[in-house]
């Protein structure tokens, strides 16, 4: 993971690179037999600068790698650049360009979170490409970068050998989404779980919802969405969710959509998928099957979302994701 150059640490800095630090740094022996390594690389010279007013004042970071340490990593991490080649369109530190590009070309797999898509897109490692960052800064990396296919909406791009993701929360998303790529669902949702966070979010869902906290703490939905976890290869409407809710439709639907910024029928279709994801990766079991356990009823049903929402067939992705792995991918491989 890159620790950038001559920038502050303000908050949100600081727990985006924390993120990675805590999927990939602790070794989890019990979930896998081999783990990852992770090396934190000062690229660019010097410590993390005082943060000024916004940032972390007296708090530096030192690494134990320079930029060498990027050379033959199976995946470098770049969480953001500083804040000048953002706002201010200031270059991006030519040594970090360079040392993403060396390893880029010694076939290491390129990941960004939030800013960090400066980074890579001033390395060229995003021309041609589908990418993403915060949603406050997607118009200054399009503007600076028009060979880049911005798309502003998403949580995260999943481009290969090339990934992006959004700020902050959606960072976190992206690097569990790293590990259900490398070592399966199962170790993807065990760790999630001891992290205390969602499993799984698609890459696909929004960044911005118009309400992406509820008006009022409705814990009332929680029992009936975790009732219809549970059943989602029963022929669930919204109707049956609003009598388990006791609600009406119309004020269930109203108070769901409050909470999630989806609908019903969509909230319902994103676990269903999500499900049918686990199985594709988790199990042998034919498309048909898998189609009838997630509530997707038919495998022609269960293609039609798979291509739509997840980009790929049903087929393509169980080959992405092998059922039996004992560690990370090498690039040596």
């Amino acid at each position: 993971m890159v620790v950038p150059p001559g920038i502050g640490v303000p908050s949100w800095d600081l727990y985006e690179l924390s993120i990675p630090c805590t999927v990939f740094g602790k070794p989890q022996p019990d979930l896998a037999d081999r783990w990852y390594e992770l090396r934190l690389c000062e690229v660019g010279g010097g410590a993390w600068g005082d943060g000024g007013a916004d940032g972390a004042a007296g708090l530096s970071l030192r690494t134990p790698y320079g930029p060498e340490g990027l050379i033959g990593a199976d995946t470098v991490i770049v969480t953001s650049v500083p804040d000048a080649c953002v706002d201010e369109g200031a270059p991006v530190p030519p040594e970090l360009v360079e040392a993403l590009r060396l390893a880029h070309e010694a076939g290491a797999r390129m990941v960004s979170l939030c800013t960090g898509a400066f980074a890579l897109a001033a390395a060229g490692l995003l021309d041609g490409r589908r990418a993403t960052a915060h949603w406050m800064h997607t118009a200054q990396l399009a503007e600076r970068h028009p060979e880049v296919e911005v798309d502003d909406s998403v949580l995260y791009v999943d481009d290969g050998d090339v990934l992006t993701s959004a700020g902050l929360t959606a960072g976190l998303d992206l690097c569990l989404h790293l590990v259900r790529r490398d070592l399966g669902a199962r170790v993807a949702n065990q760790l999630a779980r001891r992290m205390v966070v969602p499993a799984h979010r698609v890459g696909g869902q929004a960044q911005f919802i118009e309400s992406s906290v509820p008006a009022t703490d409705d814990e009332g939905l929680g029992p009936v969405l975790e009732w219809a976890r549970e059943r989602l290869s029963d022929p669930l409407t919204v109707d049956d969710l609003a009598r388990r809710a006791a609600m009406s439709p119309r004020t269930f639907y109203r108070r769901l959509h409050a909470a999630t910024g989806t609908t019903p029928l969509r909230w319902l279709l994103q676990q269903r998928l999500g499900q049918a994801q686990a199985l594709l990766e988790s199990t042998g079991l034919p498309v048909e099957k898998v189609a009838e356990l997630s509530g997707l009823g038919t495998a022609n049903n269960l293609r039609h979302h798979f291509v739509k929402h997840v980009g790929v067939s049903p087929g393509a992705y169980r080959r992405a994701f092998p059922r039996a792995v004992n560690g990370p991918p090498s690039a040596a491989r």
